[in-house]
């Protein structure tokens, strides 16, 4: 049997990553029940056994070297672990060792090797270690010019944080903005960048609710006009009304801080993540029944 197969074989009956399982088998000759027992006492089948709980807690970080910079966020399953001193200087090491690696994403980011072991491993590693579920959920690298600056802003020591890059002087300012975008949530930097059929869909549902409201089919694409502009300037970044100076748009408040916003990157802690909420309390009187 080749080892491709007995590390798929291995990896499905104790959901060890795949380096792991292959470490296993080459440690124990290829003997599938000694390399189950090997994974169990390093601790790798313990952490395989939380992998079907749900981390949705955890913190986001960003690193600035240069000219490139990372923003990830690391997963755990309680906010009391994110703040372990273990869980802080594994976000720290993967946010040192990966912001010039040229990944793309957090799944190339598995098979990455760090001091000799893959981040998947040392993720595995760190689940057995701490005790709870640790995911590295996503990262984006970013790449600037020598004309153009990185701002980054980290709320409640980042559970939210926001990266941009600007060009111009002013980093106050530019710190401001990206603040108002950890705040704020856009979507999008401007009405270039949202998808033509996703405005279609918004316009037709505008529509629908104006005749529904029983206006006059004359005057309604004049209102829809203006809803679609309030709709804009709820999810594109420039035309939000600036948290700082609600008088003056991001736009404008850019523009008179001799800064261009050219893009941003916003991560908040376990945000679209479905997390089963358990009602303990009756979860115990059915088991009384």
């Amino acid at each position: 049997m080749s080892i491709a197969v007995l590390v798929k074989e291995l990896r499905e009956r104790t959901g060890a990553g795949m380096m792991d399982c292959k470490k296993a088998l080459e440690a124990t000759n290829s003997d599938m029940d000694a390399a189950i027992e090997w994974l169990r006492e390093n601790g790798i089948a313990k952490a395989a056994k939380k992998g079907d709980r749900v981390a949705s807690e955890g913190l986001t970080k960003v690193l600035v070297d240069g000219n490139k910079a990372i923003i990830l966020e690391l997963n755990s399953e309680t906010d009391f672990v994110s703040k372990n001193d273990q869980f802080l200087a594994l976000l720290d090491k993967l946010a040192t060792n990966l912001i010039n690696s040229g990944l793309k994403n957090a799944e190339e980011a598995a098979s990455f090797v760090i001091d000799g072991e893959t981040v998947e491993t040392i993720i595995s590693n760190g689940t057995a270690t701490i005790g709870e579920k640790l995911t590295l959920r996503r990262l984006a690298i970013l790449e600037k010019t020598d004309g153009q600056e990185f701002v980054n802003y980290a709320h409640m020591g980042g559970r939210i944080s926001a990266l941009l890059v600007v060009t111009g002087t002013d980093l106050d300012t530019g710190r401001q903005i990206a603040m108002h975008v950890a705040a704020s949530n856009p979507a999008y930097l401007d009405e270039s960048q949202v998808d033509q059929a996703e405005l279609a869909k918004e316009r037709e549902i505008l529509k629908a609710e104006a005749l529904a409201e029983g206006k006059p089919e004359a005057i309604v694409e004049k209102m829809i006009d203006g809803r679609m502009k309030k709709y804009l300037k709820e999810i594109c970044l420039l035309d939000q009304a600036f948290v700082v100076d609600p008088d003056v748009d991001v736009r404008k408040a850019a523009t008179n801080a001799g800064l261009e916003v050219l893009s941003f990157t916003r991560y908040e802690v376990g945000e679209g993540i479905v997390k089963e909420v358990v009602d303990f309390a009756a979860e115990v009187a059915a088991q009384l029944k």
